[in-house]
């Protein structure tokens, strides 16, 4: 039977045209492919790159790391502020990665100033949480555009190893809120481990309890190891941190307290930049210990990307534009380096 369209069959031709000519545009504006001087994941990735240098097999940044193992137990003491299972009273384990800042795997540990601590939570009923933290007090930029722009104006220049000094002036003041950060870093003492930083979420997050009330939030973990700087010693050793590490394992577990800071109305909660009153409200959700290290290649955390909006029930991101940039990185990055060491592996065999 031969079909004959007939002016009352206009709409639907309209619509079996038009509507797969919308599908594409959308697909390409979310590729960039519309806009391609817009900023993306792989130019975030492109720019740490050419700060550190391709390394496969490793991420693009937090390169150099180790894994971890142990658990949660949870006070209970959260349960209020959001629903999530991990905040119930109870144990549940957990895999982490301590690392330091930048794409080089190489780099000496006391050449880094910025120290960060990622971990999986294992739920029941198949949940995770992710999460990556990071040892800084607030972070650098407020937006992924700020952080592409600070990405390339620290670029070591092929002479002298160093960033270009103009380019990093003008970064400053097109970006005055990274003056805090700069001087943080100038009067920043480094810790002697690992296990004596205290590691913060810097992101906010919404949380959700069983009532349906919603509250934004951050945390930190707060280490039960007490804090000493870095011993001249230490100083001659590239990877002291991980030595250091291995050898408390052997000892004794190392323990933290995930601390819950409550955000009062008129807080920063999407500018990771803006640091909260000391005065809020803060909720110790329980205990994080860890018992064991490995080696991060072919380890536990090997395959596991720490992306930031990997969340259970109660609990979701903010609208800080920093989360989905990360989390877009993260993946571009995860893709990269797996795709990599499987080559690596097709080489050996």
């Amino acid at each position: 039977m031969n079909f004959k369209p007939t002016v009352r069959h206009l709409p639907l031709l309209l619509l079996v045209v038009i509507i797969p000519g919308l599908l594409l545009v959308l697909f390409l504006a979310a590729g960039g492919w519309l806009t391609p001087q817009r900023l993306s994941a792989q130019s975030l990735v492109q720019s740490l790159q050419q700060n550190s240098g391709v390394h496969p097999g490793y991420r693009r940044n937090h390169a150099k790391g180790v894994c971890v193992t142990g658990d949660f137990t949870s006070s209970g003491n959260a349960a209020f502020l959001s629903r999530a299972s991990v905040f119930q009273p109870g144990t549940v384990p957990v895999i982490g990665r301590f690392a330091i800042a930048g794409g080089n795997p190489h780099a000496p540990d006391y050449g880094v100033p910025v120290r960060s601590l990622a971990l999986e939570f294992q739920l029941a009923h198949g949940e995770q949480w992710r999460t990556g933290m990071n040892a800084l007090p607030f972070f650098p930029v407020s937006t992924p555009q700020a952080f592409y722009d600070q990405q390339q104006a620290s670029r070591p220049l092929p002479q002298t190893g160093k960033p270009d000094a103009q380019k990093l002036m003008a970064f400053t003041v097109a970006h005055p809120e990274v003056k805090p950060f700069f001087a943080w870093v100038k009067k920043h003492v480094l810790a002697a481990s690992w296990a004596q930083e205290q590691y913060n979420s810097l992101n906010a997050f919404r949380f959700t309890n069983a009532q349906g009330e919603t509250r934004f939030v951050r945390w930190s973990l707060v280490p039960r190891t007490p804090w000493q700087p870095i011993s001249a010693a230490q100083q001659q050793q590239p990877d002291y941190l991980q030595s250091d590490l291995h050898d408390r394992l052997a000892t004794a577990p190392l323990k933290w307290d995930l601390v819950i800071s409550v955000a009062q109305p008129g807080d920063a909660v999407n500018d990771a930049s803006k640091v909260w009153p000391a005065d809020r409200q803060q909720v110790v959700a329980g205990t994080l210990t860890l018992r064991d290290s490995s080696p991060q290649q072919g380890g536990s955390c090997n395959d596991i990307n720490y992306d930031p909006l990997i969340l259970p029930q109660g609990i979701s991101g903010s609208d800080d534009p920093l989360l989905n940039a990360r989390s877009a990185a993260y993946a571009k990055s995860f893709n990269l380096r797996t795709a990599e060491q499987a080559h690596q592996q097709e080489k050996k065999s």
